[in-house]
């Protein structure tokens, strides 16, 4: 002789809550999934465009630019140099300097490689603030 609480005996009430166990694992499972694979997303040089304004930019120290013309002959500070020999001029001269910022001017001639390339010379100097240099479209 059972006593039960009320109801038919042997039969169960429904559960009016929803179960969030699941949902909360498959949550935790995608946020650990997207916290492994975001960082090897990452790819390239990262590049630091100069933002334009009506004003300019101020410079304390006068901008170190290098061009890269046509013909794919690089120029440094108005000084023609090898690509070979830009990491230890940019070291040499940067080794002092507060404002350790390089623009790079090329020609919308030049293969992206070449420029690609003086990029990360320019990052192997040690020089993380890159710059590149374009005019304004017309409007």
């Amino acid at each position: 002789m059972g006593m039960s609480g009320g109801g038919k005996s042997g039969s169960r009430g429904t559960i009016n809550e929803i179960n969030v166990t699941p949902l909360v694992d498959v949550m935790l499972v995608l946020l650990i999934m997207f916290m492994v694979t975001a960082p090897l997303m990452q790819q390239g040089i990262e590049v630091d465009l100069p933002k334009t304004s009506s004003s300019g930019v101020e410079l304390n120290d006068e901008p170190f630019v290098i061009v890269v013309n046509a013909n794919k002959k690089i120029t440094a500070a108005k000084n023609p140099i090898k690509i070979e020999e830009l990491r230890p001029r940019l070291q040499s001269v940067f080794k002092n300097r507060k404002n350790k910022q390089v623009y790079i001017q090329a020609d919308r001639k030049v293969d992206y490689g070449i420029v690609a390339e003086v990029m990360a010379e320019v990052r192997a100097a040690g020089i993380l603030n890159i710059g590149l240099v374009t005019l304004p479209k017309d409007p």
